[in-house]
């Protein structure tokens, strides 16, 4: 069956991820994280996309952006990869790919689900048992979200800013968030939107989608999970992927 298009539509936030071929790490050590940084930074600038959430995991990336227009995403993920792989090739002298031959993306709904998805990008590090608290992981968003600290890459969205008059009201707020766990279905959603290419809202907002792209994006229900070929590594030989 062939793949459906992504849908990118200009001012709506979209929830990106972007992982390592056949699982495998995209990040080796702390210069690889900051050079990711650097030149993601100079792709969301030369594009227009403002970032307001993101994680670099060991062998996967999210980034929670919204585009000016529906080709700034594309353009971004091209530049900041083809940038990224010739700078990893070069320095640990390898060849071929690095990432997954496409990124998988979901529209999301902001009033509703803006907050949620930037918790479960967030707390990725405490789901994949690397950190006990999301504040002690250097490599995602939430220093700057939760606590203050500057991030030059990030630009808050307005249901963000909504959260309180002042920063510190703001930030005590989001922290605030955090104190629950994020339900399970919640985060069965999130995948399932990711894995489907599909928006993750509420019916309205989903017809709104289907409207603007002039295709159905109906979630399709889950099916059981294939069974694993012969000599396919097992769960404890590959690194944290989709968590």
């Amino acid at each position: 069956m062939p793949r459906r298009p992504r849908i990118h539509l200009p001012g709506l936030p979209l929830h990106v991820v972007q992982r390592g071929h056949n699982r495998d790490a995209c990040f080796f050590a702390e210069e690889d994280y900051l050079a990711y940084r650097e030149w993601l930074g100079e792709a969301c600038a030369a594009t227009g996309c403002q970032l307001h959430a993101y994680v670099q995991m060991t062998n996967h990336v999210h980034l929670l952006l919204t585009p000016p227009e529906s080709r700034a995403v594309s353009g971004l993920m091209i530049s900041l990869g083809r940038r990224y792989v010739q700078y990893i090739n070069k320095t640990y002298r390898r060849t071929g790919t690095l990432w997954d031959s496409r990124y998988k993306s979901s529209l999301v709904q902001a009033d509703a689900y803006l907050l949620l998805c930037q918790r479960y990008i967030e707390l990725n590090p405490v789901r994949a048992a690397m950190v006990d608290d999301p504040a002690h992981y250097r490599w995602s968003s939430y220093r700057k979200n939760g606590l203050g600290q500057r991030d030059p890459l990030l630009t808050p969205h307005a249901v963000y800013s909504g959260l309180g008059k002042s920063e510190a009201d703001r930030l005590a707020n989001y922290r605030a968030l955090f104190r629950a766990e994020l339900d399970g279905e919640a985060i069965s959603d999130i995948r399932l939107a990711l894995n489907q290419g599909q928006p993750l809202g509420d019916a309205r907002f989903i017809d709104r989608i289907e409207r603007a792209a002039g295709q159905r994006r109906e979630i399709r229900p889950r099916g059981r999970p294939p069974k694993a070929a012969p000599g396919d590594a097992g769960p404890q030989d590959r690194l944290p992927l989709e968590i």
